[in-house]
């Protein structure tokens, strides 16, 4: 059954205010509208720098049309006429008072430059969190064939709106952003659980390939116990130590991972299912890891961008350090995916390293590689 709006409800009151930005696009219209010579002074801003598309087409019509003789312009509306009539091919809501009530509103038209220059902050703040969301989407996004390449591009396209924003305002000492940022959301994921486990089985039980594997660390896993047991492996691989089930059991009891839902038996039977290759095992947990990455940086980025006190200055500072975390976990995966392949295994082509997918070595045992181990 339809519900019946309260007598107040939709109208005009419910609207929200517009955003204090909108107000500075009225202001530098109306200077533009009352003497268009201070045109000449805004630098940095186009059309698609207004937050709506009245006041964009206004300043493109202001923009595209030979500036008026100042001594006729103050006695004739001409000129005014001219600009309404080019805004309405792509404003067609546009009326003459509402040009009248922008020239009111400004207060001082010499100011023209300063309002341009708010302008061009906001605007820059809104590319910016477009792009913060895109990468996100995207790295939360499992439909692309090439998610990682996809995902990766995405991250340069920010870097280099970054770069744009940071060209228009220099950041300088004492720039960092206040704004408080996402805590990191690690969902349990079946496929990331397993996937761990049979790393830590088939690398216990080939200890040789952890060392080749420096590029994988603890905080790629997405189970702290997992973490604990792969730096268990690290540990006794670096000492050449002998390794197996129960000498990695024995480390993980100094590093006190020993416990409830950690029982030695489960441990023991978790550590010796090993199934195909530990590199390929292993550049799956890194690609978890990479995305999860990647996304967080997009969040963090998009929570600058919604605190209205964040300066320009401190989005640059605050969405580059942002994105030196990802950076540091890209060198690994480019590690990863790069590197000459172990002897005795068939050599990556330059088409699978091009789209960087994780490579799936031969077997280890009679198993097929695509089995799962039980939990």
């Amino acid at each position: 059954m339809p519900r019946t709006p309260a007598p107040d409800e939709g109208d005009l009151d419910s609207i929200p205010p517009p955003h204090p930005v909108f107000h500075v696009e009225q202001a530098l219209l109306g200077a533009l509208l009352l003497d268009p010579q201070y045109l000449r002074d805004v630098t940095g801003i186009g059309p698609d720098a207004f937050s709506t598309a009245a006041h964009g087409a206004l300043f493109a019509a202001i923009r595209s049309l030979p500036a008026p003789d100042p001594a006729e312009h103050a006695k004739s509306t001409k000129w005014l006429v001219a600009v309404l009539n080019s805004a309405r091919e792509q404003a067609r809501g546009l009326t003459a008072p509402y040009l009248h009530s922008l020239i009111q509103i400004c207060p001082w038209p010499r100011h023209a430059p300063a309002y341009a220059r708010m302008i061009e902050a906001e605007h820059s703040r809104r590319r910016l969190a477009a792009a913060a969301q895109r990468l996100a989407h995207t790295a939360g996004d499992t439909t692309f064939p090439q998610r990682v390449a996809t995902t990766l591009a995405e991250a340069d396209a920010l870097a280099l709106v970054v770069d744009d924003i940071s060209a228009r305002f220099p950041p300088h000492a004492g720039s960092l952003p206040r704004t408080s940022t996402p805590e990191p959301v690690t969902a349990h994921d079946e496929d990331a659980v397993d996937e761990e486990r049979l790393l830590l089985a088939t690398a216990t039980a080939h200890p040789s390939d952890v060392e080749q594997m420096r590029w994988l660390i603890p905080g790629d896993f997405t189970q702290p116990l997992h973490a604990g047991l792969w730096q268990s492996l690290i540990t006794l691989t670096r000492r050449h130590a002998p390794v197996d089930p129960v000498t990695v059991l024995w480390e993980a009891r100094h590093r006190g991972l020993l416990g409830p839902g950690a029982e030695p038996q489960e441990l023991l039977e978790l550590l010796a299912g090993p199934v195909g290759s530990s590199e390929h095992w292993a550049e799956r947990v890194l690609q978890r890891s990479l995305l999860t990455t990647i996304r967080h940086v997009g969040r963090r980025i998009e929570a600058f961008t919604d605190d209205p006190a964040t300066t320009p200055y401190q989005l640059v500072v605050g969405s580059r350090r942002a994105l030196a975390d990802l950076s540091a976990v890209r060198t690994r995966w480019q590690h990863a995916t790069s590197s000459p392949a172990p002897a005795g295994r068939p050599a990556r082509t330059r088409a699978a390293k091009a789209t960087a997918a994780p490579r799936a070595g031969p077997p280890r045992t009679t198993a097929p590689p695509a089995s799962r181990s039980s939990r």
